[in-house]
């Protein structure tokens, strides 16, 4: 039954993800769309940043589970995003992904719940700011991005992440809970105190400060892109 629900948990995602792509092409007329050679550089080159981020600068927060971990991928990600628009958002976190799974140490399970997580926070975001190319869009693609994360991040974890690691890593759910019991002892169990004390606050501290973060370079990295034009 638990596998079960994990499967339709990671379908339903995948599912929404598509479905807000195949939206964004049909809207633009996607078909007539050509990969050309300086699209393919562009995700390229933040591809490559976003990976190095991704593998090398990543740290844990002590106030949450010691297998929580903050990393910056998603800045060079976003930007390309905004600059680019969605299509480019979503093909730099593939290359990122395919360029840190022969790395993995979950069997990928970690790397797919990261690329779910990162293409519902970019997709929304870069959507919303190719519609309204201005600070009151970016700011509004922004928070629906990061409320879909939220959400993608809570159901990964409940239904992906944690039954992977109790039936795969043969992880008992004693051993996890005491993991997250260190850091904050209001976790009770591995669903919705674990999702409303760790999960919901991580991402949300992680998001604010990958906006922040994004919004104080954009600007600066704006020559750079240029010249990608």
């Amino acid at each position: 039954m638990e596998n079960y629900k994990i499967y339709i948990t990671a379908v339903l995602l995948i599912a929404l993800i598509v479905l807000t792509v195949r939206f964004y092409f049909r809207d633009h007329h996607a078909a007539n769309i050509k990969i050309t050679t300086r699209f393919i550089v562009r995700v390229a080159i933040f591809g490559a940043i976003a990976a190095v981020l991704y593998i090398f600068i990543k740290f844990p927060v002590p106030i949450f589970p010691a297998f929580m971990e903050f990393h910056f991928d998603e800045i060079p990600i976003l930007i390309a995003g905004f600059a680019y628009g969605p299509l480019a958002g979503f093909a730099v976190t593939v290359v990122k992904t395919l360029i840190k799974l022969p790395m993995t140490s979950t069997m990928g399970v970690g790397e797919l719940c990261d690329f779910l997580y990162t293409t519902a926070f970019v997709v929304p975001a870069a959507f919303v700011y190719k519609r309204h190319r201005n600070i009151k869009g970016a700011i509004l693609g922004l928070l629906i991005g990061m409320v879909a994360q939220l959400v993608a991040a809570v159901l990964g974890n409940m239904f992906i992440i944690i039954p992977f690691y109790m039936r795969v890593m043969e992880y008992t759910e004693a051993d996890i809970l005491y993991l997250c019991q260190k850091a904050n002892v209001g976790i009770k169990d591995l669903k919705w105190t674990y999702s409303l004390f760790a999960v919901l606050p991580f991402n949300a501290i992680k998001d604010a400060a990958i906006i922040l973060v994004t919004f104080m370079v954009y600007k600066t990295t704006r020559r750079f892109i240029d010249k990608l034009q």
